[in-house]
């Protein structure tokens, strides 16, 4: 008996096919959207961003909250990968897929920087500590009210050192905000924030991503993002719904984890929140 799903799993199963068309071959030339950013004294988002791409996989809370929320969307990327030879491409990739999704885009410095692992701020605590002070004077000038990073168990040793560069500035400054830690490499245990993303932002997720054309050409990230959101709506349904409740009705979602850094550490919050399409995301940063 054929399988009344064979149709559809087809249909998927084209979809993430799509990286052997000529399709790929154009990405480099699309037309970038002219967008309107926030005025300078607007409040601030900072995303640290461990490689050029990332900014797009974790782009959902950060895309809305400059969409509804006014606020100015930096993305501070850590690395330009550690291929030598591609940083330059990856550079003016990362410029088209910020210029896409609306985001500002500074660097530590030129050529981004290396050796961010949890080994390196162990062995080479003088290099790590001039790279700390560095993000810190960042973080200094640009006031962040809300900052993006990958959490501390994220499967990836650049993403892992991202985090503890994020945290160690922040300590460093004495910096008070909120913290959103992020997820890709491996799957937090503990989120506590699903972000619904509607079809029109999850579309410019796939095509700021999709100017990433190097990184897509070796792995369609782009082409597998909407599958991950799906289930991420799957996980963070139960996880911060609870066991057993009905998944929310949207397709694509995101999870994070909110908590707030007083300036010393992290404070975790006992907030859970599905955050839909149509909800107040200010919600979210309110005091207990």
């Amino acid at each position: 008996m054929t399988s009344p799903f064979l149709e559809l799993v087809k249909s998927h199963a084209s979809l993430l096919q799509q990286q052997a068309t000529p399709l790929i071959e154009s990405l480099a030339g699309y037309t970038l959207p002219r967008r309107t950013l926030p005025a300078d004294n607007a409040p601030v988002a900072l995303l640290f961003s461990p490689h050029p791409d990332d900014e797009c996989i974790s782009g959902a809370l950060p895309l809305r909250l400059l969409r509804e929320a006014g606020y100015r969307v930096i993305n501070l990327p850590i690395t330009l990968g550690s291929n030598p030879r591609r940083q330059g491409e990856r550079s003016d990739e990362l410029a088209r897929a910020c210029t896409w999704l609306g985001f500002e885009l500074r660097e530590i410095e030129s050529g981004g920087l290396t050796h961010i692992s949890t080994h390196a701020r162990l062995k080479e605590p003088e290099s790590w500590a001039e790279k700390v002070e560095m993000v810190a004077k960042l973080i200094a000038e640009l006031k962040p009210a809300i900052v993006i990073c990958p959490n501390e168990d994220d499967g990836h040793a650049t993403h892992i050192g991202t985090h503890h560069l994020a945290i160690d500035a922040l300590a460093h400054e004495g910096h008070a905000c909120w913290l959103a830690q992020t997820e890709f490499w491996r799957a937090m245990a503990h989120p506590n924030l699903l972000v619904e993303s509607s079809t029109a932002d999850t579309a410019d997720l796939v095509a700021a991503l999709a100017c990433h054309v190097g990184e897509v050409k070796r792995n369609p990230y782009h082409l597998r993002l909407t599958s991950w959101m799906a289930d991420n709506v799957r996980r963070g349904a139960e996880l911060i719904g609870g066991a057993g409740v009905a998944a929310p009705e949207f397709a694509f979602g995101t999870l994070y984890r909110l908590d707030w850094f007083d300036g010393e550490q992290l404070v975790p919050t006992k907030q859970r929140h599905i955050m839909p399409a149509r909800g107040n995301l200010l919600d979210l940063f309110t005091t207990e």
